[in-house]
């Protein structure tokens, strides 16, 4: 039976305020990056659509070492890895900012996702076995209230520099983040060890599970892209299946695989990873297609495209605080059916978009639609970790990052190649408006099937964690089995 830990609750906010740090430099990049790639396209003399490489570079690289995040944590300390994960992450931003040309981009954006990829798993991983279940919610809010404050500053501050100054500016602001962020950790944050994974790195697994992803990453991005021939998209594809049929074959003799898909035996861990995935998809998208849509097919400048796109993070923010009441009163189960709805809905709205609409409109749309995927992610990075036993807690946290990652990866090759796509069957020279109408259409599709798979969550899913109590029959607990964790492995 698992110890619950004791901590306070202002010790919980500073340890979730300190990790958010890394959060916040993690989407405060992503989100700046993604109004100025326009201009970087420009600088080295591309066509915008193939800059989508210098964010799925980053974000391949966060799904390639994010795995080994666990066990490093478990073998020399969250503390350490934490520490050293900001200074490579920080150091990673400051090569972006020299790159001369977008290969040189594109291996400081590599760099910099060595050290995201275990900065915000090791800082979630530190927080989840810092709290009780009862804490988890409240800590989860705080965890992820000042890392939206990124995606609210993001876009008009990367409109202001793109506009006023150089786009290389953009990878500076970590610098003072980061510095802060390390001197904070070594204060505040405990050592926290624990024998979870035991043994030696599996690095078999580590290495199979990197090639995998990479090459379905490559294939991906470079469909229908003219990059690179088109049997070498083909040869991606089949060696990066082939490395997901190795790892797999490996991974169930393993005894502590780097990747342990047993925990998929759990359904309040395996139906966050496959709902959730669909829905990161979709979202992970609109960060790439929203800009260009506002710049290059209505017409605005950087600065007054980011002044359009922040009210969606800022509608995240006020999510926040109504998050532990929502969930209490209608449990994970419905949030995540209902509210996924909705949040689909909303992302579907952005293919109406013209450019004669007030921006105070566009800006209402976008600030309820950040509002209710705000509340979704919530409920999916809660609920994943309820039933999870705390020696396994790494294993977990490596896994769900992992597969999140190559979500929102996917979201932005699935935005790309739609756009990409219907540019080159109606004969468009460049994205119309319709282009990017079926871009959005075809993302919040995908972001509508993760609520039907949400439905198959017990009624009482997360009660501890919620306070959500619901009427279940006797029949219905009568009729429940344990799950067990090693029913994957034979």
């Amino acid at each position: 039976m698992d110890i619950e830990p004791v901590i306070s609750d202002s010790r919980m906010r500073i340890t979730a305020i300190i990790i958010a740090s890394a959060l916040f430099m993690q989407s405060l990049d992503s989100t700046i990056i993604a109004t100025a790639l326009p201009a970087m396209a420009h600088s080295f003399h591309i066509p915008p659509l193939h800059m989508s490489v210098a964010l799925t570079s980053y974000l391949i690289s966060l799904s390639v070492f994010i795995p080994a995040s666990g066990w490093v944590a478990d073998r020399y300390g969250a503390r350490q890895v934490f520490r050293a994960a900001i200074v490579i992450f920080t150091i990673g931003s400051i090569a972006c900012g020299f790159a001369p040309s977008l290969p040189v981009l594109v291996l400081a954006r590599i760099f910099q996702g060595m050290g995201g990829a275990m900065m915000v798993p090791v800082g979630r991983l530190v927080l989840m076995r810092s709290v009780s279940h009862a804490q988890m919610v409240s800590a989860m809010a705080w965890l992820t209230m000042p890392a939206l404050i990124g995606p609210v500053i993001g876009p008009p501050l990367g409109g202001f520099i793109v506009s006023y100054t150089d786009w290389r500016w953009i990878f500076d602001i970590n610098v003072p983040v980061g510095i802060i962020g390390v001197i904070a950790v070594s204060k505040f944050i405990p050592d926290i060890r624990e024998e979870g994974r035991g043994g030696k790195l599996d690095a078999r697994g580590l290495i199979l599970s990197g090639l995998a992803m990479a090459l379905l990453m490559a294939g991906f991005e470079t469909t229908g892209r003219h990059l690179v021939p088109l049997g070498w998209t083909f040869a991606a594809y089949a060696a990066g299946l082939s490395a997901c049929g190795l790892y797999w074959r490996h991974a169930r003799h393993h005894p502590n695989p780097v990747l342990d898909f047993s925990l998929l035996a759990l359904p309040t861990f395996a139906i966050p990873i496959l709902a959730g995935s669909l829905f990161r998809i979709a979202v992970g998208a609109l960060p790439f297609l929203l800009p260009l849509m506002l710049q290059l097919n209505f017409g605005f400048t950087p600065l007054a495209s980011g002044l359009v796109t922040f009210t969606a993070a800022a509608g995240a923010i006020l999510m926040k605080p109504a998050a532990p009441p929502l969930l209490a009163r209608f449990g994970f189960r419905n949030i995540l059916i209902w509210n996924g709805a909705l949040a689909a809905v909303a992302m579907s709205l952005c293919a109406a978009f013209e450019p004669s609409w007030p921006p105070l409109v566009m800006n209402a749309l976008l600030f309820a639609g950040g509002f209710f995927r705000s509340l979704q992610f919530t409920a999916f990075n809660v609920i994943a970790y309820g039933d999870i036993p705390r020696p396994r807690m790494s294993a977990a946290t490596s896994l769900y990052s992992t597969i999140q990652q190559l979500s929102l990866t996917l979201g932005i090759v699935v935005g790309a190649a739609m756009l990409d796509l219907s540019t080159t069957l109606l004969h468009h020279p460049t994205a119309s408006k319709l282009d990017y109408a079926i871009a959005f259409i075809t993302v919040s599709t995908i972001a509508l099937l993760a609520s039907p798979l949400c439905a198959a969550l017990p009624r009482n899913a997360g009660e501890a964690m919620s306070g959500h109590h619901p009427l279940i029959s006797s029949r219905q607990l009568s009729s429940r089995q344990p799950w067990r964790l090693n029913r994957w492995r034979r």
